[in-house]
């Protein structure tokens, strides 16, 4: 007697059942221009400070990510500031 050639009676799964449904993702929109020459001058307040180029793109970048989200430039800020600790 072969193992292989024996098939459990194992039931099938019901049909009426359904995997939950995926939220979608809010997209973030583009930042303004207004937004962008905020950040610029932003940006150029830290490298003037003395921020590595290591550190100004990552500053940037997480910047970016908060202000797409409809967040102020100071409201982003303090938000990266207070993660950071």
């Amino acid at each position: 007697m072969s193992s292989y050639e024996e098939t459990p009676d194992v039931p099938a799964p019901a049909p009426d059942k359904k995997a939950p449904e995926k939220k979608a993702r809010k997209s973030t929109g583009k930042m303004s221009d207004q937004q962008k020459a905020q950040l610029k001058k932003h940006m150029d307040k830290h490298k003037k400070a003395g921020m590595s180029a290591s550190e100004m793109k990552s500053h940037r970048m997480k910047m970016m990510a908060r202000m797409r989200k409809g967040m102020t430039l100071q409201k982003a800020h303090n938000d990266v500031k207070k993660a950071s600790k």
